[in-house]
């Protein structure tokens, strides 16, 4: 289904120049100038700077491509049978896409914080349950209101796999997650609009992989 982006909010039930000074750089008179020579010992300085800083690209362009690769990669097998990814009351595609696509951008980023560099975590979603559900007796004007109670709890089934350096497997299992007091947790950000639900995924990830070595 095609449309364009809806974003649903959670709603509880009850952001003339004179350079001579300077070598190789002369006074500039009218529609001429005059150019003192650069000393060659400047030139042969300036030189060996350049080389230097060209022999150094390599090594920052390698040890930035080291900082910047993930060390987490977050794959969706087939979102569209997931229980609730709802964007509101009549679902889209691109809508499901993007609240998935702020899932992997959040698991990605944390997980720099709980796996160590050069080790890789790999988790798979076979379904996701969002907290909240969509009221339709509540009327047209909710149909973008996702209504938040205790008897709709977020809920998260997948498989994941820890390797390290060598690709060697060190970790790896299957979770089904469903959490029934999920209005009980102390959180920071109350406008997140999956606030619960990388609430959760943090605390997974915490109590799986551990703190940052």
């Amino acid at each position: 289904m095609g449309g364009r982006p809806r974003s649903w909010r959670l709603f509880p039930a009850g952001e003339a120049q004179n350079d001579s000074h300077l070598p190789g750089v002369g006074v500039r008179f009218a529609g001429q100038a005059i150019i003192s020579p650069i000393p060659s010992t400047m030139k042969t300085s300036r030189l060996i700077l350049a080389a230097v800083a060209l022999a150094a690209v390599p090594a920052i362009r390698s040890s930035a491509a080291e900082a910047a690769a993930p060390r987490a990669e977050i794959i969706f097998d087939h979102p569209e049978k997931f229980t609730d990814v709802k964007d509101f009351m009549m679902p889209t595609d691109r809508g499901r896409d993007e609240i998935l696509g702020r899932i992997r951008d959040f698991m990605v980023s944390e997980a720099r914080h709980y796996v160590p560099e050069g080790s890789k975590l790999t988790v798979t979603f076979t379904d996701i349950d969002l907290a909240g559900d969509f009221e339709p007796w509540r009327g047209p004007q909710y149909d973008e209101v996702r209504i938040v109670k205790d008897i709709y709890p977020p809920g998260f089934k997948f498989t994941y796999t820890l390797t390290d350096s060598t690709g060697k497997v060190v970790k790896e299992g299957s979770e089904n997650i469903r959490d029934m007091n999920f209005q009980m947790r102390l959180l920071i950000n109350s406008n997140d609009s999956l606030r619960y639900e990388k609430d959760i995924l943090t605390e997974w990830m915490r109590m799986k992989l551990g703190q940052k070595g």
